[in-house]
Order: structure tokens, then sequence, then C-alpha cells
């Protein structure tokens, strides 16, 4: 072996840090205030540094929300489902990715990280099969006193801000944006503050799935300045505090700002299992209700209908 070469072979490595950036409208802007803030494991080891988003990335994200809103309500059901399956399906590929991201963020042993990853991945699937069955339970045909068809039909809210929670940063934020999206709304995001790159890794698998642009937009950094300008925006139709803590005075003061514009608000709960089977609340908070009376003909001697 020549002396060059031996030389090379003993040159060490430098590591190639991941850049990690905000996901908005589908793609990966840096956050429009150029800050970072500093993310580090269980226990206190520095993992990666994480986008600061401002007040201004809240209003961005919002903008390319209420784009994508029209197209994807108005999509078929059934097609939503089919993209929310496409989700499960591509980070079920990179499971080993997400229960390393996970295990460092909260602080659990392989086994465990990857029994959390497992069930974000079955309630991807889950929620993907509630988009064409929602409608069977949240509307229907009404019995009325008169000539007239009533019928009532679930159509989604618009674009819906969420608080992710900020213990469970996969699972829990699968839990409360997966159902949102499933009925028809687009929603914006903010991940959580201690734990954002399982949020920010699956960014990246939403850009490269079929779900369009716009439809899942995710923010990292404090939700305590963050939250306000989505609380107050005027086009935010819904706000999930989950991620606010309940009884807190950010909670209280969102669900203020979010008066502002009658809001549909889904206050956080003390404590909540994110390992617990879902019901279907978090699908049909974020559902308004049209009803359409039609008549149905002249009534006639013989009190035939039509």
């Amino acid at each position: 072996m020549s002396e060059s070469s031996t030389a090379t072979t003993d040159v060490k490595r430098l590591s190639v840090f991941k850049t990690y950036k905000l996901y908005v409208g589908g793609k990966f802007p840096r956050s429009e205030s150029g800050r970072v803030y500093e993310v580090q494991d269980a226990k206190n080891n520095w993992l990666a540094n994480a986008p600061l988003a401002s007040r201004k990335d809240a209003r961005d994200a919002v903008v390319v929300a209420r784009k994508a809103f029209g197209g994807w309500s108005g999509a078929t059901a059934y097609n939503r489902g089919q993209i929310l399956y496409r989700i499960a399906e591509m980070l079920e590929g990179r499971r080993e990715q997400f229960v390393r991201e996970v295990g460092e963020a909260e602080g659990l042993s392989k086994s465990k990280a990857g029994a959390v990853v497992d069930a974000a991945i079955d309630r991807w699937v889950w929620y993907a099969g509630w988009t064409d069955k929602i409608a069977q339970i949240a509307g229907g045909g009404n019995p009325v006193a008169g000539p007239f068809f009533n019928l009532s039909t679930p159509e989604p809210t618009g674009v819906v801000a969420v608080l992710a929670p900020q213990e469970s940063s996969f699972l829990g934020l699968v839990s409360t944006i997966a159902p949102v999206i499933a009925t028809g709304n687009t929603v914006v995001v903010i991940a959580s503050e201690s734990a954002p790159l399982p949020a920010l890794s699956l960014g990246e698998v939403l850009a490269t799935s079929d779900l369009p642009g716009g439809v899942i937009n995710i923010l990292t950094g404090k939700a305590s300045e963050i939250a306000p300008s989505l609380a107050s925006h005027q086009d935010v139709n819904a706000i999930d505090l989950t991620g606010a803590g309940a009884g807190t005075d950010l909670a209280r003061d969102l669900e203020i700002a979010a008066a502002d514009n009658l809001k549909r608000v889904l206050r956080p709960s003390a404590s909540t299992d994110w390992n617990a089977p879902q019901g279907t609340e978090r699908l049909t908070t974020f559902l308004e209700t049209k009803t359409v009376w039609h008549p149905t003909g002249s009534l006639g001697a013989s009190g035939s209908a039509y």
C-alpha cells in the first residue's frame, strides 16, 4: 500500500448533520426570521437545530392552507382515504428512522419507541378508513312534519390550527392532525417545542406522498409566540388547544382570541392517553352540518307524496 493511500484511510470522516426546515405549502422553507433553537434528547444531549418559526411563518402557512382547502375538501372521501393510507405505507418504509427519533425525543427504549411508531402508523390507517364512513354517523335523513325531504350532511370546517401535544412527539401529533385532514380540512400544526424532530421528518414523508401541498403545514418553535397569531387569525376557522395544556393561561388566552371570529375550539384535556383506542370525537369536532330541505311534491287525494 502506498503512503498516499495509507494517509487517506487514516483521515476521519466528518458527519453530515441534517438541516431541519419547516414544512409549509409542500415545500421546506427556513423560518422567515432565520432563527433556530437547539433540540436536546431526554439526557440533554444536543440532537439538532430546529427552525424557530415566527408569526409571519404562521400567517404564510394559513395562506397556503386556505388555498389548498378547496381542492382537498372537494376531493372524494374515498380519494382522501387512499392518500392517508399512502402516508401510512411510507411511514412503514421509514419505520427505523422514526423509531430512532422518537426514542431520542422521548427517552424511550428501542422496543418502546417501536411500539409508539407502530401505533402511529396504525392510527393513520384507522383514520384513512373513516374518510368515506363518517358521513353515515354524522349525517342522514331527518323526519319532518310536512311534504319535504330533510337531509343533513357533514362538511369540513375549513382551516384548523392545531397545537400538538408536547409530551407525545409523534403518536400524539398523528392523533391530532389525521382526523382533521380525514374530514376534508386543512391544518397548520405547531409541533412539540421540546421534541420537534419527528414532526419535521413527517413533513418529508408528506412531501413525497400523494398529499397536496398546503393540506398539512408544520411549524416548530414556541407555541406561546406563534399560537396567538393563529388564534386571532380571521381566516382560521377552528383551533385545537391540546398542546396548550389544560387550565393554563395560554389556553385561556387563545380561547378568548379565538372567540373574535367564532372559531370552533377544542379545549385541552387534563390527561389524554394517546395509546388508547380513538373514537370519532376528533373527526366530528371539525365538521359543520349542512341541512337541505327539498319538497316531495303535492299531496294528491290518494295521499301519495308524488
